[in-house]
């Protein structure tokens, strides 16, 4: 074997009208998934539950193995999206059936943010950091947690925020990056303060320690009672 034979390298043993069967497996695959699309009733993929990715995944597998392995034949696969396509009509019936089998494929809304605090229970169940929780609140114009009457998990991972008006805001534990969040053991100013594990308000006096009455932890920061920016 040669090294650099462009022949090899480029088509191997095959002819280069073999590029225009390629193009029509291409051509194939793409019609099938956008048929797959349209029949199953999806306005669009932006956000997918745990069981679309499976068979977005699936579809993406046979697509292109038809595509580009010549040994391949169209119609099994053909079958493989129809067979897909049955398997998800049947499964999403279902769900609209029971409550119980559309919680146990797709999982359940969590709500991780109850009057301005963390819902403890619910924080130890996420398997998503705490940062990345900080991050999405940040975006959508939120300085604490004081100005959330409830927060939500969606089952696509989308969150749901519902806030307080301006004359109900309370104060709350600061969502901003550290730099701008200093976290204390010992209080250095008398004041309110958040607690930074589950967002707990308390007024501590100067140079104390305190155990949240809450969750027990230790760590504290300024709260604050600043109004949502419009």
């Amino acid at each position: 074997m040669n090294a650099f034979d462009w022949q090899r390298m480029l088509l191997d043993q095959f002819p280069w009208t073999f590029l225009g069967e390629v193009l029509f497996r291409a051509l194939f695959a793409y019609v099938l998934v956008f048929l797959f699309l349209k029949i199953s009733g999806r306005r669009g993929i932006k956000q997918l539950s745990l069981f679309e990715i499976v068979v977005i995944l699936t579809l993406g597998s046979a697509a292109g193995d038809v595509t580009f392995y010549h040994d391949v034949p169209l119609l099994p696969v053909f079958f493989v999206f129809a067979a897909l396509l049955a398997l998800y009509r049947l499964t999403t019936y279902l769900m609209s059936r029971s409550v119980r089998f559309s919680y146990w494929m797709e999982g359940e809304p969590v709500t991780f943010i109850h009057e301005g605090m963390y819902e403890i229970d619910s924080m130890s169940r996420l398997n998503v950091s705490e940062d990345e929780f900080l991050m999405e609140l940040r975006q959508q114009s939120v300085e604490h947690l004081g100005q959330i009457r409830l927060a939500i998990i969606e089952v696509d991972g989308n969150i749901s925020l519902y806030f307080y008006d301006d004359d109900n805001t309370r104060p709350g534990l600061s969502v901003l990056p550290p730099k701008h969040r200093p976290i204390y053991e010992t209080t250095p100013f008398a004041g309110l303060h958040a607690c930074t594990n589950c967002g707990n308000i308390e007024e501590i006096a100067e140079r104390r320690q305190l155990k949240c009455p809450r969750c027990g932890e230790g760590t504290w920061s300024r709260a604050l009672t600043t109004l949502r920016s419009r």
